[in-house]
């Protein structure tokens, strides 16, 4: 018999992990048609630049791979000998997950990524301790190495295991969940072989990567394939722009490298997109630019500080530029300025249209959440704004970030709803009245316009306003009244504009919202 064919037990081995594939696919499926699945095979619910360790990592002698007379890659097979030594296997342990009386899943568990093995035996069930696998690679010969947080969040035993078999038990030095980004170290006497990050700003769609990891706990398995997109916003937090690539991973390739054709760390491979719960092509990798940062400050600190200005803030929409009269959209529009904080200090207001931060161009909201986290706490930053059309500058303290504060929502039923005394724009619309105020809960704080219904063709239904929703301000004009609406609107009418933008209420929060004026 050949000696590279499984053995029995080989074969018995694969099966297993064959079914246990195949239970993760019906449970993803079960999750929803198409949903952003965790790439790596742990039980844990997923989320969701200067040169690292550059002392301690020497530099490489990259030779590029060998080329065809078109230019084509000939093979990636001496990259791949030259990397994988420093791509390991992360083994986690946690603790076994709480079990309600009958034997299933407490329903407050967090959604939609409830993960795969787990409670196989129903009613009967014994809470037990669980395994999870996934990847990681070496960036520092002493030991530290990179890896998911999502991968070791919640583990009570890390163990870290290289190709050549040598096996280790790694401490967790910290992990940031905004960017799901963790940094755990081993002790090694001997120096462990390495990568280095390279620079994921130079990439363009179209070139290709290699990914290096360990689907399904299949070590040291290498796929290729190309840049798909750069830039991705999947929803998992402001503070990354994501990589897709179409090199094939899977659940155990999360926390894995994503290489360049020099050998570099370009991203590290984070999620997939799937309706099967396998890899379909759609995979996304967190930008080098992004690690080096996060893991910078793990290392020294254990934990990342996140600059903070306090406002909420909006993209600006082609409909709010046009109802502010600008000509570009560029920038971010506060919604909200919180009392006491950094920005109400400095003097900004509700409707100030932040454009640069410390003279550099400001391109949306996300590019202006990450330039402010960016920023040390106790230092000074430049704010440039447009107010009324016209530029100011305006210099703000930044502190450290606190924890975001979510409110809840208030609803009616429409039996409740007062009568409109007037509409406009597809919108009934009442006086905040004590008895308006008592039925919507809105306290004495909360002063504007009450909107009781909402037509169902009109834009206003189309850009989600509701009942119960409160009109702040209109083209950032405080009203108080229906016959303010109305004269907001015949103002922007004699201004030739075709929308106005809304100051919203709902719940607690604020917000902006461009609708269409139509026909006085």
């Amino acid at each position: 018999m050949p000696t590279n064919q499984p053995t029995t037990s080989q074969h018995k081995r694969q099966s297993r992990l064959l079914a246990a594939a195949s239970a993760a696919v019906i449970v993803v499926v079960g999750l929803g048609a198409f949903a952003l699945a965790p790439d790596h095979q742990s039980n844990q619910p997923v989320p969701h630049s200067t040169e690292v360790f550059a002392a301690n990592t020497p530099k490489q002698h990259v030779q590029p791979p060998r080329m065809l007379e078109n230019g084509a890659p000939f093979s990636f097979a001496d990259l791949v000998e030259r990397v994988s030594p420093a791509v390991v296997s992360v083994t986690v342990e946690t603790k076994a997950e709480p079990m309600a009386a009958n034997g299933q899943m407490p329903q407050d568990m967090p959604e939609p990524f409830r993960q795969f093995f787990r409670n196989f035996g129903g009613q009967n069930a014994v809470p037990q301790k669980s395994i999870g696998v996934g990847s990681g690679f070496i960036i520092d010969k002493t030991g530290y190495i990179v890896t998911n947080n999502h991968v070791v969040d919640h583990s009570s035993k890390i163990t870290v295991k290289l190709p050549d078999g040598r096996q280790f038990e790694a401490k967790l030095i910290g992990s940031d969940a905004a960017t799901d980004v963790a940094l755990i170290k081993v002790k090694t006497e001997k120096p462990l072989p390495t990568v280095e990050f390279g620079d994921d700003r130079q990439l363009r769609v179209g070139d290709w990567v290699v990914a290096v990891g360990n689907p399904f706990g299949l070590s040291n398995s290498v796929t290729a394939g190309i840049v798909s997109s750069i830039g991705r916003d999947v929803g998992n937090g402001p503070y990354t722009d994501f990589i897709q690539i179409d090199a094939p991973i899977n659940r155990g390739n999360s926390g894995g490298p994503t290489f360049d054709l020099r050998g570099q760390v370009i991203g590290m491979n984070s999620m997939i997109y799937s309706p099967t719960g396998g890899s379909v092509g759609i995979g996304f990798a967190i930008p080098a630019s992004t690690i080096h940062d996060v893991v910078a400050q793990l290392k020294t600190h254990g934990h990342v500080s996140r600059g903070w200005l306090g406002v909420q803030i909006q993209s600006i929409t082609p409909e709010m530029a046009a109802s502010l009269g600008a000509k570009e959209m560029q920038g971010a529009i506060i919604a909200e300025v919180v009392p006491s904080g950094p920005a109400a200090k400095a003097g900004m207001q509700q409707g100030d249209v932040v454009i640069a931060v410390n003279g550099k161009a400001v391109e949306d909201s996300r590019d202006l959440s990450r330039r402010v986290a960016s920023l040390l706490a106790g230092t000074k930053a430049s704010f440039t704004i447009l107010r009324d059309g016209n530029r100011k500058d305006i210099t703000a303290d930044i502190t450290l970030r606190k924890d975001e504060q979510v409110a809840s929502n208030q609803k009616l039923s429409p039996s409740e709803q007062p009568e409109a005394t007037t509409k406009a724009m597809g919108l009934g619309l009442t006086a905040l009245t004590p008895d308006a105020r008592q039925q919507f809960n809105l306290d004495e704080s909360v002063n504007g316009v009450l909107v009781t219904n909402v037509d169902p063709n009109s834009d206003a239904a189309d850009k989600g306003l509701r009942a119960g929703d409160v009109l702040r301000s209109i083209g950032n004009k405080p009203v108080r009244s229906p016959e303010d609406v109305k004269g907001r609107i015949a103002e922007a009418h004699a201004a030739g504009r075709k929308s106005v933008l809304l100051l919203v209420t709902r719940g607690g929060g604020e917000r902006f919202i461009a609708v269409d004026i139509g026909e006085t």
